[in-house]
């Protein structure tokens, strides 16, 4: 009986000791709990007097998105995506300093040469904003964080989405009417984006910068002269294409593909109407399609960003896949750093025509450039843009070289040494992917 009573009291002993460290644990969560409700609702509300109280426009978070919306004035112009469908744009609206000027950047995405090609195009966001994104994330160029983008951060900031297939210059008079339903309208949406963008602010616009990317990196030159005509006079307007400067040269058999295929783009879609009128008339009108071409008598400040070996041109100027049936090119073409020393040898000779198309501008005073030696395609709108791991010449971002330029802090014309020589290279890996870039 001794024993069995000492036992039972050794057992509630430990009962009793159980039992308070699980009641000290839950004591210990209740308060916890009650200390978090009560900071969430304090700093809730000091948020929302903050808000309240503040008259001036707040920037929002640097990852937030931006919402798209569709342009509804296309309508009344038929400024009309190539399946009829209205096209769209995500607006960001600028503060502080910035509430007054104004930066766009054109999305790219190719061309369409063939009514099999556009009608291909239809049902994806770049020929149908019933595939657009409804938020996109702004970064790089169009970021709203001072770190990404020391001096474009609080600017009104537009992204116009592409989905005409031909650099926002084609024309309806050239659409075909055999039951293809497809709408050649990019000067139209050109004209009817401006015209909104104008009724929001930008014609009050007192700094002012056209970007865009690859294809809309090629309507920036067709449109720059326009954009700066259509803005105060008294406005600092300038224009700036990245990976837009595309070459006439012929493939490593000799064909000159990328003269051929923007010659049916011109034919499919009117595109002519849009260049440059005093080129068309002194030559073949595709010639005046490539920025070599156009940038002579671009009068407003211009800015190229391009990398040497840009590798979208590779890709498909220099080595399409019908120059090399062997296979030779396979990986050199989606990877730099695969190529032996005779492919290296033939990407230098890419990049000696780049710089001599380049040579003429290079002497224009309020042109900048920053031409680096890596294997990339369309800088400006990603990290790239500025940040630890972005390509430097002499040890500058490219968003302290267009900031240079743009506000005249300095002469801003870079070109980067041959590849290897730049560390700072992020070069581009398309072997392992199936979504390789195609005309």
């Amino acid at each position: 009986m001794a024993n069995t009573g000492f036992c039972a009291f050794c057992c509630r002993r430990k009962w009793v000791k159980r039992d308070w460290a699980i009641a000290t644990v839950a004591i210990t969560v209740i308060i916890a709990a009650v200390i978090i409700v009560i900071l969430f609702f304090t700093v809730f509300s000091d948020s929302r007097n903050r808000k309240t109280s503040s008259p001036t426009f707040a920037p929002p978070s640097a990852g937030d998105f931006v919402p798209l919306t569709l342009l509804q004035s296309a309508k009344a112009t038929g400024a009309f995506c190539l399946d009829g469908s209205l096209p769209g744009y995500h607006f960001q609206k600028g503060f502080g300093s910035g509430s007054s000027n104004w930066l766009l950047h054109i999305e790219g995405g190719g061309w369409c040469n063939s009514i099999e090609s556009c009608n291909s195009r239809k049902g994806t966001s770049l020929g149908s904003s019933n595939y657009m994104e409804h938020q996109v994330q702004f970064s790089g160029i169009l970021s709203q964080d001072p770190s990404q983008n020391p001096d474009f951060y609080n600017w009104n900031k537009v992204k116009l989405r592409y989905c005409d297939g031909a650099s926002f210059a084609g024309h309806p008079e050239s659409e075909f009417k055999n039951g293809t339903e497809l709408f050649f309208r990019g000067q139209l949406i050109w004209e009817a984006m401006m015209n909104e963008l104008l009724s929001l602010g930008l014609s009050k616009a007192k700094e002012a910068l056209l970007t865009g990317c690859s294809a809309g990196g090629l309507a920036t030159f067709i449109h720059c002269d326009d954009f700066r005509d259509q803005l105060p006079k008294d406005a600092t307007v300038k224009c700036l294409a990245d990976a837009g400067y595309f070459l006439d040269e012929p493939d490593i058999l000799g064909n000159r593909t990328m003269l051929a295929f923007y010659r049916d783009v011109l034919q499919l879609q009117g595109v002519a109407k849009s260049l440059q009128q005093d080129c068309v008339g002194r030559m073949e009108p595709v010639k005046c399609i490539f920025p070599q071409e156009i940038i002579k008598n671009v009068k407003t400040p211009f800015f190229v960003v391009n990398p040497a070996y840009d590798s979208w041109q590779i890709e498909n100027i220099l080595v399409p896949i019908g120059s090399d049936p062997q296979g030779y090119w396979s990986s050199c073409r989606l990877s730099i750093k695969k190529c032996d020393a005779t492919q290296i040898k033939r990407l230098q000779g890419y990049r000696d025509a780049m710089l001599k198309a380049l040579s003429m501008f290079q002497r224009n005073e309020e042109g900048g450039m920053f031409i680096n030696s890596c294997f990339s395609h369309c800088q400006t709108s990603y990290s790239a843009w500025h940040s630890p791991n972005s390509p430097r010449i002499n040890n500058k971002t490219m968003a302290e070289s267009v900031g240079d330029w743009y506000f005249n802090r300095k002469e801003s014309k870079l070109i980067d040494c041959p590849y290897p020589c730049n560390p700072t290279c992020n070069n581009d890996d398309y072997t392992s992917s199936v979504l390789s870039a195609a005309v």
